[in-house]
């Protein structure tokens, strides 16, 4: 489905080299061991060449792909090639080293300025090693260019002035948008794009030659700095978050058995209103009003329109941050529904960007506005959207962006953002040298507060800039909310041992339990369940308090997406399933037999 265009396009898809982390180690000095660590291309990335080299194969034209690392990563450029791409360009020296997402979106964008120009720029939607999804959206920004989040489906078009553009479905957290846009412009690729690009046996790719392959170096891509220099965000301690379940499996569903579950379901706390997944009535911070002079910096929440509880998680957030520094809390947002709900929630003041909901126009006319009044901190919700913003907004601000980020902390005066890696198995401290700091936080990690009295309050708005969107919505609508699964206190997870007919049960069953369906990927591919419902490490990582897993083999591209869990409760037939290594307790049973009755134990008063 692809209107010829005029001319040949120049397509280049940008390539990471990443560890495989089922086999990923921590060394003594807390830090990645890489020696003898086996490393292949992002699987996102996977998507991008495939796609970049079929719609070359389309037009007459060319898919060349660009990597960012050591000598080493040569290797991906290779298998690109051998998949269809006409050429590799390599940017790589040990003055590279250390590079942040924005350090690292700045060394793509000189190497893509000093071979271009280009038509289309393919990217992963994210990396799965650190699962930010910042450099698409940074290197967008840094060529002023319309970014295309999580294309599912992507057709080029000629309009009637024989200008090319893109028609493109995207799936986002829990939403999909059908939109327009003029080329060039940037992509980044959905899984269910189309195939990965792959090519199995090692050994062809020594076969490519060598001349195919071009090299840049900081001396071709202009003064810098580069690297470490550039990185305006820095790591700091860095842990392992390997959970250790007690894998206690029980032989059957007996009564004793399901009495024996549902004792430690309780001993454990799984069932008691705590921890960070709480529901409205049973919120126990409370945020206070604030003090002082406000002159200790202003911490910015960017609210998300339709995401009214992320919002409220990290005003509460905020509103906490900012009292320590003897600051203010600060919302941005299109329109406020609720005045009194804001300000109960934390905001000091409201800065409105009316009928601009963009990203990329809510971030420029953010980055106008705080270029003259920096905040202290900048916090939005990790979701497509957010992302998105974030990252646009620290590219144009050259600030510091810690993504993902499950917990914020204060310390020397300075933001510390602990993000997840690897499928949540790292944890790291992430600070920024920039005055101004960001980060994008999980939805359902800030616990979520009892409104305050209401009190001053003040507003603002924005000038719209008029200019006309770089990205056209024609179209979106959603089919689930991701924040139902995000603040869960109790899931239950799904596999393909469970069949579709048997759902509506499960659903009532759960519901008993107050607890919402997730599922793997396999699940979701079928169409089971929206992919909005999908964990593991090409979908969500969630941390309820509780996950009884159905149906499910336990194998580890799954359970990652799970391991924040505070109790895990395994149903399964197959004794030697991956499952019983995964749990705290379970049982060797069909699901039919085991969950209606454990449900019962659970609910009881």
């Amino acid at each position: 489905m692809t209107d010829r265009p005029t001319r040949p396009l120049r397509i280049v898809a940008l390539v990471k080299q990443i560890p495989k982390f089922q086999e990923m180690q921590l060394g003594a000095d807390g830090r990645l061991v890489r020696d003898g660590l086996e490393l292949h291309m992002n699987d996102y990335c996977r998507r991008g060449v495939r796609a970049g080299c079929n719609l070359a194969e389309a037009t007459g034209g060319t898919c060349t792909a660009i990597t960012l690392g050591p000598n080493s990563a040569d290797s991906i450029l290779r298998e690109a090639i051998l998949c269809g791409c006409v050429d590799g360009i390599h940017v790589t020296d040990p003055v590279f080293a250390g590079s942040d997402t924005l350090a690292t979106a700045r060394a793509l964008v000189a190497a893509l300025e000093s071979t271009g120009p280009w038509d289309l720029v393919l990217c992963g939607r994210n990396s799965v090693d650190a699962d930010t999804g910042q450099v698409p959206a940074q290197v967008a920004e840094l060529l002023d260019l319309p970014l295309l989040v999580g294309a599912r489906e992507l057709v080029l078009r000629t309009t009637s002035n024989e200008s090319t553009g893109l028609s493109a479905l995207l799936e986002h957290d829990d939403e999909w948008l059908r939109v327009e846009a003029d080329l060039p412009a940037v992509v980044s690729c959905a899984e269910r794009l189309c195939d990965p690009c792959k090519v199995k046996e090692p050994e062809a790719w020594a076969t490519v030659d060598a001349e195919r392959i071009h090299r840049l170096g900081p001396a071709d891509l202009g003064d810098g700095p580069w690297g470490a220099a550039a990185s305006p965000t820095m790591v700091g301690k860095v842990r392992g978050f390997d959970v250790n379940r007690s894998g206690e499996c029980l032989d059957g569903a007996t009564p004793v058995h399901l009495d024996r579950v549902a004792e430690v379901v309780r001993s454990r706390g799984a069932l008691t209103p705590t921890g960070p997944a709480l529901t409205d009535d049973v919120a126990t911070t409370e945020v206070s009003r604030p003090s002082g002079s406000g002159n200790g910096g202003d911490v910015v929440v960017v609210g998300e329109p339709g995401r009214a509880r992320t919002t409220a998680e990290l005003l509460g957030a905020a509103a906490g941050l900012a009292e320590s520094l003897g600051g203010r809390a600060i919302l941005t947002i299109d329109a406020v529904e609720d005045w009194e709900a804001v300000s109960g929630q934390g905001a000091d003041r409201v800065i409105r960007h009316a009928n601009v909901t963009g990203a990329a126009e809510v971030a420029r006319m953010l980055a106008s506005h705080f270029t003259k009044t920096p905040p202290w901190a900048v916090l939005a919700p990790s979701t497509a959207w957010g992302r998105e913003v974030a990252a646009r907004l620290a590219a144009g601000l050259g600030s510091g962006l810690t993504g993902d980020a499950v917990g914020l902390e204060i310390r020397d005066s300075r933001l510390v953002a602990l993000k997840p890696a690897f499928g949540g198995r790292l944890v790291a401290e992430i600070t920024c040298t920039s005055s101004t700091q960001l980060a994008t936080v999980r939805a359902g990690v800030l616990p979520l507060a009892r409104p305050r009295p209401i009190g001053p309050f003040g507003a603002d708005r924005l000038v719209p800039p008029g200019d006309e969107p770089l990205v056209r919505v024609l179209e979106r609508w959603r089919d689930d909310d991701s924040d139902l699964l995000a603040t869960a206190p109790v899931v239950v997870s799904i596999g393909q041992g469970v069949n579709p007919t048997d759902l509506p049960e499960i659903r009532r069953l759960a519901g008993l339990l107050g607890a919402e369906l997730c599922a793997t990927r396999k699940v979701t591919d079928a169409g089971w369940l929206p992919r909005a419902r999908q964990v593991g490490i090409t979908g969500h990582a969630i941390a309820p308090r509780l996950c009884i897993a159905i149906g499910t083999s336990g194998k580890f591209n799954h359970t990652v997406g799970l391991q924040g869990a505070g109790t895990v409760v395994g149903i399964n037939p197959d004794p030697d399933c991956e499952l019983w290594a995964w749990c705290d307790v379970g049982m060797v049973a069909d699901w039919r037999d085991a969950f209606e009755p454990l449900v019962e134990r659970l609910t009881r008063s």
